[in-house]
C-alpha cells in the first residue's frame, strides 16, 4: 500500500533494515581489522592529525558513565524501542529510513562489541576529540539526518 509521505511503509523498513545490517556490519568489520592489527594502546598518523589507535570504551561517548555499563545498555535499548516506534508510526515518510537505519545500525555494531567483549573498540581520534568508531559516526549522522527530516516535516506537512 502507498503511503501519502512517499513511499510505502514495508519499503521503508526493508530500506531501515538494509543500511542497518550494511553499516553494523561494516562497523563489526573495521573494528575487528583493528583489534587484529593494532595493539591496544598503539597509536599510528592517518593524515592531518587524525590517528588510528585501539582503544576499549566501556562508557558511552567520551568514556562517560564507565562504571554503569548495564544501565546504560538498558537506556540504549529504551531509545531504540522509542526510535522504531517512532518509525513504525511513520515508515512511509520520504528518506527516514536513512537516520533510522544508520542509528539502528551504528547502536547495534556498539552493542555487539558490549555483549562480546565488554567494552566498544574505538579505533579513529581526531585532534581535540576522543576517539570514536564507525558506529559513532552512523549514529551521529542518523540523529543529525533525523532533525533534518523532522524539521523538514514539519515545514512541509504531508
Amino acid at each position: 500500500m502507498e503511503g501519502r509521505e512517499g513511499g510505502s511503509a514495508a519499503a521503508g523498513w526493508g530500506l531501515a533494515v538494509g543500511l542497518a545490517v550494511t553499516t553494523a556490519g561494516l562497523d563489526q568489520a573495521t573494528k575487528a581489522a583493528v583489534r587484529s592489527t593494532v595493539t591496544r594502546g598503539d597509536r599510528s598518523d592517518l593524515a592531518l592529525g587524525l590517528d588510528l589507535v585501539h582503544v576499549q570504551n566501556t562508557g558511552i561517548a567520551f568514556g562517560l558513565f564507565a562504571r554503569y555499563s548495564a544501565l546504560l545498555t538498558a537506556l540504549i535499548m529504551i531509545a531504540l524501542a522509542v526510535l522504531l516506534g517512532y518509525f513504525a508510526l511513520h515508515a512511509s515518510r520520504r528518506l527516514l529510513w536513512v537516520p533510522t537505519g544508520l542509528m539502528l545500525g551504528g547502536a547495534a555494531g556498539n552493542l555487539i562489541d558490549r555483549a562480546r567483549l565488554g567494552a566498544v573498540t574505538d579505533f579513529l581520534d581526531p585532534p581535540w576529540w576522543p576517539a570514536f568508531n564507525l558506529a559513532d559516526a552512523a549514529i551521529t549522522v542518523g540523529v543529525l539526518a533525523l532533525v533534518a527530516a523532522l524539521d523538514l516535516a514539519r515545514e512541509h506537512p504531508a
